[in-house]
C-alpha cells in the first residue's frame, strides 16, 4: 500500500545550510562531521523520540558531553512495540518506513534488518459497497497552481460530492489532518523536496524495534525517564533546565525535540520568551488527532485495505510483513474521527464503534469472529497530544523559522521540524536530529 502518494523529485536535502545527496546523511559516513571536534561544554535534548535518540547517536560518536531529558515512562516518542496482543509484535505509533533513500535507509541495509515491501491492494467502501476503482481519479491534490484552501474545499470545487467525502478524509488522513484543515498548496509545496523513494516497507519485527537497537541501544544510559521539563532559562551564558520536579540541570546548548503541540500550548516556560515570529511560526504548523486500533480476529473476512469508512476511513491488514499470522486489522484514525473516537469516552465504546462499521461492510462478520482489540490513543497522551505535523492552510515557511535556532543555545528537531518535505515521517525526525548536530558544531567552529 502506498500511503505516500505525492511525486518527489528532488535528490538532495539541506543539512545546516548545506546541500548534500541524502545517501550520504548515513550513520555510517561520519567524515561530513567535524573529525576535529574538541568541546568541553554540554548539550541536553529534551524528548528521546527519534530526532531526540539520533541526535544523541552522533553527539556520542564525537564524545560530547550529553544527557537527554524524557518526559514519559518510556523512550522512543511517537514509536512503541505491543507483545502478548497478537503472535507477532506490533507497532503502536509509527511502523511504515516512507522510501529507502535516507538515514534510516542506510542504517537498515548496513544492519541487515528485514523489511518487506508494502504493496497491498486497495479496497474502497463506496456508496455503501466495496468497490476496486472509483469512478473519478482522486489524485487532484499534486501538481502547479493548487489553490491554498482545503482539501476538502477543493474536492468539491473538482467535483469529487459527498460520495468521495470519507475517500478524501483517508487522503488527508494520510497526511495527518482533518480535510478541511489540511491546505493542498501548503502540503504539495512542503512536498516537492521529497527525494526518500515512493515505496512503503513494513519491519518483520518492529520500527520500535529496529530503532532501539540500533540507536536507543547505545545511548540509554544517559537517559532520564520520568523528566518533565516545565522551564527553560537561557538568559545567562549557562542555560538552566528546570523539571516539574524543580530539579534543576545546568548545560551550555539544548536540543528541543518535543512534539509541535507541547511547542504551542506553551507547556515549557522560556526565559526570554521566545521571539513572536517563532511563537507565530509554530501555531502555524498543524497536528491533529490521531490513533490506532488493533482488532484481533479468528477468521480473517476483510480485504487487505479498506479504505473510505465513515468512523475509520482507513482499516489495514497489521499481519503484512510479518513472519507469523494471527489475524489483526488495523483502524488508522485521523482528524475528526479520532475526535469523534475519543469522545466516546473509553476503548470499548471505540472498539464497539468500529466493529460496528465493520459489520455493515462484511455483512456482520466482524462482531462474529472478533477476539480482542488494544487502542492507542496519541490525542490522549499528555506528551504528544496528537499524530503528526501537517501544513494548514497559510503555512507558509513557518517550519524553517521554527526550526531556526536561538542564539547558539537552543536548536529545535522533529518531524515537525523538518523543512526538506520529510516531516511526518521517523526519518524526517532523524534528519533534523542530525542537522541540529552540525548546526552545534558549525556554532562551536565560530
Amino acid at each position: 500500500m502506498d500511503r505516500r502518494n505525492f511525486i518527489k523529485q528532488s535528490a538532495l536535502l539541506s543539512i545546516g545550510g548545506l546541500l548534500i545527496p541524502s545517501t550520504v546523511l548515513s550513520a555510517c559516513r561520519k567524515e561530513i562531521l567535524f573529525e576535529d571536534v574538541n568541546y568541553d561544554g554540554k548539550v541536553i535534548i529534551i524528548g528521546a523520540g527519534a530526532a531526540g535518540l539520533y541526535a544523541a547517536y552522533i553527539l556520542k560518536s564525537k564524545g560530547i558531553n550529553f544527557e537527554i531529558l524524557e518526559a514519559s515512562a518510556n523512550y522512543g516518542g511517537r514509536l512503541g512495540k505491543l507483545e502478548g496482543f497478537a503472535n507477532f509484535p506490533i507497532d503502536l505509533g509509527a511502523e511504515w518506513l516512507h522510501g529507502k533513500n535516507n538515514i534510516l535507509g542506510d542504517l537498515i541495509t548496513k544492519s541487515k534488518t528485514k523489511i518487506t515491501l508494502d504493496d497491498s491492494s486497495l479496497t474502497y467502501w463506496f456508496n455503501n459497497q466495496l468497490v476496486n476503482s472509483l469512478p473519478q481519479e482522486t489524485d487532484i491534490f499534486e501538481g502547479d497552481g493548487l489553490p491554498d484552501i482545503s482539501f476538502k474545499e477543493y474536492a468539491l470545487q473538482k467535483g469529487l460530492g459527498s460520495e468521495y467525502a470519507y475517500i478524501v478524509e483517508n487522503i488527508a488522513g494520510d497526511q495527518g489532518a482533518d480535510a478541511s484543515l489540511l491546505s493542498v498548496f501548503g502540503n504539495n509545496k512542503e512536498e516537492e523536496n521529497w527525494s526518500s523513494g515512493d515505496d512503503d516497507f513494513k519491519f518483520q519485527e518492529t520500527f520500535f524495534g529496529f530503532i532501539d537497537k540500533q540507536l536507543a541501544d547505545q545511548v540509554k544510559d544517559k537517559i532520564r525517564l520520568n523528566t518533565i521539563v516545565s522551564k527553560i532559562d537561557y538568559s545567562q551564558s549557562t542555560i538552566q533546565i528546570t523539571d516539574s520536579s524543580n530539579n534543576v540541570y545546568n548545560t551550555d546548548k539544548v536540543i528541543i525535540t518535543v512534539p509541535i503541540p507541547i511547542l504551542k500550548s506553551g507547556d515549557i516556560e522560556f526565559n526570554p520568551a521566545l521571539p513572536d515570529e517563532k511563537t507565530t511560526a509554530f501555531s502555524k504548523i498543524g497536528m491533529g488527532a490521531g490513533m490506532k486500533v488493533f482488532l484481533k480476529f479468528s477468521n480473517k473476512f476483510f480485504n487487505e485495505n479498506i479504505i473510505g469508512g465513515e468512523i475509520c476511513a482507513a482499516y489495514a491488514d497489521e499481519s503484512i510483513g510479518k513472519a507469523q499470522e494471527d489475524i489483526v486489522l488495523l483502524a488508522f484514525v485521523m482528524g475528526e474521527q479520532a475526535e469523534y473516537l475519543t469522545s466516546l469516552g473509553s476503548d470499548s465504546s471505540i472498539t464497539n464503534a468500529l466493529l460496528q462499521e465493520l459489520d455493515t461492510i462484511y455483512n456482520g462478520q466482524a462482531s462474529a469472529s472478533f477476539m480482542s482489540a488494544h487502542v492507542q490513543n496519541w490525542t490522549t497522551n499528555p506528551f504528544v497530544k496528537g499524530a503528526y505535523s501537517y501544513s494548514t492552510i497559510g503555512i507558509g515557511d513557518a517550519r524553517s523559522i521554527a526550526a531556526q535556532s536561538i542564539n547558539g543555545k537552543l536548536y529545535f528537531a522533529g518531524e515537525a521540524m523538518n523543512i526538506n518535505g520529510h516531516h511526518q515521517t521517523v526519518h524526517g525526525a532523524v534528519e533534523t536530529g542530525y542537522r541540529e548536530v552540525i548546526n552545534i558544531l558549525n556554532d562551536i567552529k565560530k
